[in-house]
């Protein structure tokens, strides 16, 4: 065989590495030999578990391919379906548990591009553009390891109660810091107990028997 046929064999691009499997492989901690089965089963049409066929193409053990394929079907990423034709019946790999992951990573980013950051949300809410003290603040409160939707809780408050001021908002952070809150939950749960015990209190004031004081 010529060099230049060999040259034209390493170059011919027939397997496909979709963009959307790195980060599933990241985020599940694969490994390479499990990457390696995913990539040539999301290029078959219908991927089946042919041992031969796998090992001629990715150079993996029989060994390496079932234990890849038990891996994989334990994370949930690929399961097997039985599918019935005219001649046979055929167990075909199903790759749906991959394409729900990666519907769902679309899915934020989108959301994450959607959404305004919290400078851009600040600025938003003044109506003005944020002054460069304004940024040094809020990035403090980023870089102190701040909750950044405790942040945004806190300027929701703020626009509430029509403050547009960012020591005023520093100061509601401080006191939810100081009671304990860490999350947003927390802050909504501590309203909704106050609100509750600002009814029990008009409630009793109504009941108050102000007769017997006679």
């Amino acid at each position: 065989m010529s060099n230049k046929t060999i040259f034209d064999i390493i170059k011919n691009k027939d397997y496909i590495i979709r963009p959307f499997l790195f980060k599933i492989v990241k985020d599940n901690n694969l490994s390479v030999i499990e990457f390696m089965l995913l990539i040539f089963l999301s290029n078959q049409e219908h991927p089946e578990l042919d041992l031969n066929l796998i090992n001629n193409v990715t150079s993996l053990t029989k060994e390496e391919i079932l234990s890849a394929f038990s891996s994989l079907t334990k994370k949930g990423l690929i399961s097997t379906v039985i599918k019935k034709t005219e001649d046979r019946v055929i167990e075909e790999i199903s790759l749906d548990g991959i394409y729900k992951l990666a519907a769902i990573n679309i899915n934020k980013d989108i959301e994450k591009k959607n959404e305004l950051n919290i400078f851009e949300l600040f600025e938003k809410e003044f109506s003005r553009k944020l002054t460069p003290m304004e940024y040094e603040l809020i990035n403090a409160w980023l870089n102190s390891g701040m909750n950044e939707a405790i942040i945004k809780e806190a300027l929701k408050e703020a626009t509430y109660n029509g403050v547009s001021n960012l020591r005023y908002i520093d100061k509601i952070i401080y006191e939810w810091n100081k009671l304990g809150y860490s999350t947003v939950e927390d802050i909504k749960n501590a309203k909704i107990k106050r609100e509750e015990e600002k009814k029990e209190e008009t409630t009793n004031f109504f009941e108050y028997n102000w007769l017997d004081e006679n």
